[in-house]
């Protein structure tokens, strides 16, 4: 049979890493769904991502092998699937697999479907090409999945409806048992979180070991609450041990910035080497707050160097942010990023390798298949004491050897770059970006966060509804939740760094949008996939935290916010449903769901908004002599008096012929201010 691959003309960088394999892989589509009916024959579905090393090793070993793909073309129809592409197909069918194989699942994620229902009656992740690690054969395995189809239909049928109920039971809205969202939920949070915080380490859990930021903002959050020293202050010191210890290890890298995806040991010091944007753009307005309530200084460099190294590495040309850099390179795991104790000495002088050698450990046993990934062995102040030296004089010399090992490394072949653009993935990087330049006073931060907004709106807003993914200036797929809510909260952020009222005009079309095509009417919460999307076998309404923060959480935020901003009852509401919708889940077990935490917190203490109206250079100035301090519930929007056409309330809020502020808590706003030291007092007493 000739070969009949169907990758070619697919955007994302993924499945054309498959458009040459002799497997006949189909896109996820009409045409491969119909064929399967037709030709009664059940679907092989693989779901990965381009920077996904145990994928490669796969396509390695099995697609890009004749034998494998004769038997997966003659038993099945092939379908590919980028996740980052179709997050709706990787929630339901790795939910699936998790019930399948009764184990969590991950990448590449294998599922064999029946054609007429699109149901999955066998799943797994990676395997190898022959037995081996304990695992079958995947031709093996291709072998007896189509056999099982062949003669065992009524097994798999009933199988099935089992699973039919499961996908039900998830559905299901419980009777919130309790009148009312109260604080004591985020009390047993921060507790449930300290049963599982690392205390040696930081983090939570053990190898491999993730960052979890919504966690760690949770308890940032947590600990800027007044009136609760207690308490705070081991919230404040899980999230200040945690952050400074992924940044002197090997999750964080020491050359180049950044943060890569997770450590596969418990102590943070050897990464899975691929560097995810969504990762580093959940982290720099972590480090950026750990770094107004600890005054500690890394945490400023770290959020320095990582928003150059997203600058650098991850922006397009024409505004949007790249979506992830391979772990592999030339066939290699990591071979980028890792060293030779003579190759480091051979580019510096004697002076710098004295200091470099003791930061990193370089005359202790290389950590990385004989060479060394680079961590933080010694600080500052021990090196100057061993080598007689001032703190100037050793971070001048590791600056030094830092900048030589960067051009070096430059000089290397680089991983590959997954170029596609993400809706979602962006919205979070805009607010990393417009937070990290309003609090640090970057400018060239918030320009980039803006160029990326502007990048959406042109090109990923189509007739009034988003597009998930574009890549070479083709924008496609219908949006989903996390695309809408999390580009709402770029644009919130992005506000109060930059004031510009399109900005506003967009996040508030986004909102509609959510509440219009998102909303579960009958129970309140949010579905992943809008209303009109293509019916699958299940729906999926996110709730808990995983690598990225639940959509029900950040919509329930922004909706809150925006609300309270524009005094919109619609969005309050609608947020209100949300976070009632899912309350007695939440009680269960409380640190599972910190997006919706937070949200709980917003909807209990309304944010304090301060909006300054007048002359540009002042209202900018009051707005920076007011962010002095880490203060999570506050937002501040400097809008200058030539801003017209203002939506909502904020048309009556008008400059009155010098610089004015307005004071406002949930619906209670004070008189107009005209001086800074009345609104400081003011903002102190309330």
């Amino acid at each position: 049979m000739a070969h009949r691959n169907h990758l070619a003309n697919e955007t994302s960088p993924y499945l054309l890493q498959h458009a040459q394999n002799p497997v006949d892989w189909y896109p996820w589509g009409e045409t491969a769904l119909a064929l399967a009916r037709h030709e009664d024959k059940a679907i092989l579905l693989s779901i990965g991502y381009s920077a996904c090393h145990w994928c490669h090793v796969m396509a390695h070993e099995s697609f890009e092998d004749a034998e494998t793909a004769r038997a997966m073309n003659e038993h099945f129809v092939c379908i590919k699937v980028d996740r980052e592409e179709r997050p709706d197909l990787d929630k339901i069918y790795q939910t699936a697999h998790q019930y399948l194989a009764q184990r969590a699942g991950g990448w590449p994620l294998t599922i064999f479907l029946a054609p007429h229902d699109l149901m999955p009656f066998f799943a797994g992740t990676y395997f190898p090409k022959s037995p081996r690690y304990g695992m079958p054969g995947f031709v093996d395995v291709v072998q007896r999945v189509a056999s099982a189809y062949r003669e065992q239909r009524g097994a798999i049928a009933e199988q099935n409806d089992r699973l039919r109920q499961l996908f039900a039971r998830l559905d299901v809205v419980e009777p919130t048992e309790t009148a009312a969202p109260n604080a004591q939920i985020l009390a047993q949070a921060r507790n449930e979180l300290r049963t599982q915080f690392d205390n040696e380490n930081g983090g939570f859990g053990g190898a491999p070991k993730f960052p979890h930021p919504t966690s760690i903002e949770f308890l940032l959050r947590n600990a800027a609450q007044a009136g609760n020293p207690e308490p705070g202050g081991g919230a404040l010191e899980m999230a200040r041990v945690s952050l400074r210890r992924m940044a002197l290890g090997g999750l964080y890298d020491q050359i180049g910035g950044g943060f890569c995806r997770y450590s596969v040991d418990a102590h943070w010091e050897i990464p899975h080497f691929e560097k995810m944007l969504y990762d580093n753009a959940q982290l720099l307005p972590l480090y950026v707050d750990a770094f107004y309530a600890t005054d500690e200084s890394l945490f400023r460099r770290v959020v320095e160097e990582t928003g150059a190294w997203v600058m650098r590495e991850m922006q397009s040309p024409t505004g949007g942010y790249y979506s992830t850099i391979d772990a592999d390179s030339e066939g290699h795991e990591g071979k980028y990023y890792v060293w030779s104790a003579d190759e480091i000495r051979a580019l510096l002088t004697p002076d710098e390798y004295a200091v470099a050698e003791r930061r990193f450990g370089l005359d202790g046993t290389p950590n990385f298949e004989g060479r060394w990934h680079l961590n933080v062995r010694t600080d500052t102040d021990a090196i100057g004491s061993q080598l007689q030296l001032g703190a100037h004089e050793v971070d001048a010399r590791l600056q030094a050897a830092r900048t030589k090992l960067f051009a070096a490394r430059e000089q290397r072949v680089r991983p590959d770059r997954d170029e596609k653009i993400l809706a979602s993935w962006n919205g979070l990087t805009i607010r990393g970006m417009a937070h990290a330049g309003r609090l640090l006073d970057r400018s060239d931060f918030v320009d980039s966060a803006a160029h990326a907004l502007d990048f959406a709106r042109r090109t990923l807003w189509r007739n009034g509804r988003l597009l998930a993914t574009a890549k070479d200036d083709r924008a496609s797929l219908n949006g989903y939740l996390d695309d809408y809510v999390f580009l709402i909260a770029g644009a919130i952020e992005l506000l109060q760094a930059r004031w510009r009222t399109e900005d506003l005009d967009f996040a508030l079309a986004l909102a509609r949008v959510v509440v219009d095509q998102f909303e579960d009417r009958s129970h309140g919460g949010f579905y992943f996939t809008s209303h009109d999307h293509e019916r699958l076998v299940h729906r999926p309404k996110p709730t808990t935290d995983e690598a990225l923060p639940s959509g029900n959480g950040v919509a329930a935020q922004v909706l809150l916010r925006l609300g309270h901003l524009l005094n919109d009852l619609d969005l309050l509401h609608a947020a209100e449903r949300a976070i009632t919708a899912n309350y007695a889940r939440i009680a269960r077990y409380p640190s599972a769901y910190c997006a919706l935490l937070l949200a709980i917190e917003d909807y209990l203490q309304p944010p304090q908004i301060v909006v300054l109206r007048g002359d540009a250079q002042t209202c900018a100035d009051w707005q920076l002599r007011l962010s002095e301090h880490y203060l999570p519930g506050r937002i501040i929007m400097a809008i200058p008096d030539t801003a017209d056409t203002l939506p909502g309330i904020l048309a009556e809020r008008k400059p009155r012929g010098a610089t004015t502020a307005y004071l406002c808590t949930g619906q209670t706003c004070l008189p107009p201010i005209f001086d800074f030291a009345e609104l400081a007092a003011r903002l102190r007493r309330n």
